[in-house]
C-alpha cells in the first residue's frame, strides 16, 4: 500500500449537488449500471435489467436480508421541549443506543405518541446515549418495542436526501427481500432488484442470505488524517445455515452490497463466530479474502464505504471509476445507481 492510499484526503472527491439522488429510480431496476471488469480494465455502461447478463455463471450471489425499522421519532420533554431521537442499535434485550437532536440530561424522559416514553441510562462520548423503553410504565424489549415504531416512527433517510420521509420511502427504502428487522440504514445495493428480478437471480443462480443490521455508523465520514487511526463501529451480523456452506465452499462469491461484503470477510476471518457483531474495516491495505465480485452503490467521499470499494481496484482506480461515473451523470448515494465491479 503506497502512502497515498493510507490518506484520507486520497478518497475525497466533489460530486455537484444535482447527482445526489433524493429519489429512488422508478422502477427499481431502471437505475443505471456501471460494470468494471478487472482482468481486461473495462468499462460499460447498461441498466440494472441487464445485470444478470454480466453475472458470472460460477460464481453464488450472498444477500443482506436486514428490515429497516422506522428508527426516526419525534417527542417532546416534559418541559414542552421538542426533540429528535434516532435509534442506532439494540445494545441487548433493553438499552438501545440512540441520537437524540436537543439537550438531555441522565434520567430525562422523552415523551412520545402511543404513551411511548424513553428514559436516558448514559450519555456517551461520541455524542450517543443510551436509553430504555417503556409503555405505560413498563419497561419494553427491543422486540416488543418494534410494533410501537411502526406506527409513530419515521424512515429515516439519511441526512443527504435532505428532504422529509413519505408513505413512498416505507416500501422503496426497503429491498424486496427484507425479512429481519433492525436497520436504521437501507443495504442500498439491494434496492435496485424489483420482486421479480430477484426471483430469476435467484433461480438461476446459488444464493444465501446472511443479516447485517446496518447502524447509522455507516454515514460517519473519516476524519482522521491516516484512514487506519480510524475507530470502526461495529455492527450486529448473523450468517445462516445456506450461507456458512456456501462461504465455507470454493465456490466465487458476488457479495450484494458492502454490507454482505463485511459480513462475509469478517466471517472469513473469524470463521467459528456466525453471529455476534463485525467492525471490519475493509481498505487497500486490508483486502477482500473471500468476495470475489462486488454489486455497490456510489459512496460519499472519505468515507469507509469507498475505501471498501477500493479494496477491490485500488485507489487511484476507485477514484477514476468514480470520475467516470459524474462525467457520465450517474446518481450518487443511496437511492442512486450502482456498479458492478468483477
Amino acid at each position: 500500500m503506497n502512502s497515498a492510499e493510507f490518506l484520507t484526503s486520497s478518497y475525497d472527491f466533489i460530486l455537484p449537488q444535482n447527482l445526489i439522488a433524493t429519489h429512488p429510480a422508478s422502477p427499481r431496476d431502471t437505475a443505471k449500471l456501471l460494470v468494471y471488469e478487472r482482468s481486461t480494465n473495462t468499462i460499460t455502461h447498461t441498466y440494472f435489467y441487464e445485470f444478470e447478463k454480466f453475472v458470472p455463471k460460477d460464481c453464488a450471489l450472498i444477500f443482506n436480508d436486514t428490515k429497516v425499522i422506522k428508527a426516526r421519532l419525534f417527542g417532546k420533554k416534559e418541559s414542552g421541549g421538542k426533540l429528535e431521537l434516532l435509534i442506532n442499535r439494540a445494545l441487548n434485550a433493553y438499552d438501545v443506543n440512540v441520537y437524540i437532536r436537543g439537550k438531555v440530561k441522565l434520567k430525562t424522559e422523552i415523551f412520545f405518541d402511543e404513551n411511548l416514553v424513553a428514559v436516558v441510562q448514559e450519555l456517551n462520548e461520541d455524542g450517543s446515549r443510551v436509553v430504555n423503553f417503556l409503555a405505560c410504565g413498563n419497561r419494553l424489549r427491543f422486540e416488543e418495542l418494534l410494533p410501537i415504531i411502526d406506527k409513530i416512527g419515521h424512515v429515516p433517510l439519511p441526512p443527504y436526501i435532505q428532504r422529509v420521509d413519505n408513505k413512498e420511502d416505507e416500501s422503496e427504502y426497503q429491498s424486496v427481500f427484507a425479512l429481519k428487522d433492525g436497520a436504521v440504514a437501507a443495504p442500498t445495493a439491494s434496492l435496485h432488484f424489483t420482486q421479480e428480478q430477484h426471483t430469476r437471480v435467484c433461480k438461476n443462480f446459488k444464493h444465501a442470505y446472511v443479516t447485517l443490521h446496518v447502524g447509522s455508523g455507516t454515514f460517519k465520514p473519516v476524519e482522521v488524517q491516516t484512514i487506519t487511526d480510524h475507530p470502526m463501529h461495529s455492527e450486529y451480523y448473523d450468517i445462516s445455515k445456506k450461507a456458512k456452506e456456501l462461504l465455507d465452499s470454493e465456490i466465487p462469491i458476488l457479495s450484494v452490497g458492502t454490507t454482505s461484503t463485511r459480513t462475509v470477510e469478517f466471517y472469513a476471518r473469524n470463521p467459528h463466530a456466525t453471529k455476534g457483531e463485525a467492525n471490519l474495516f475493509l481498505h487497500p491495505n486490508n483486502k477482500p479474502i473471500r468476495v470475489n465480485h462486488l454489486l455497490t452503490n456510489f459512496h460519499l467521499p472519505k468515507s469507509t464505504l469507498l475505501m471498501l470499494v477500493a479494496s477491490f481496484v485500488g485507489v487511484d482506480k476507485a477514484q477514476e471509476l468514480y470520475k467516470n461515473a459524474i462525467e457520465n451523470e450517474y446518481k450518487f448515494y443511496s437511492y442512486g445507481d450502482a456498479m458492478l465491479i468483477l
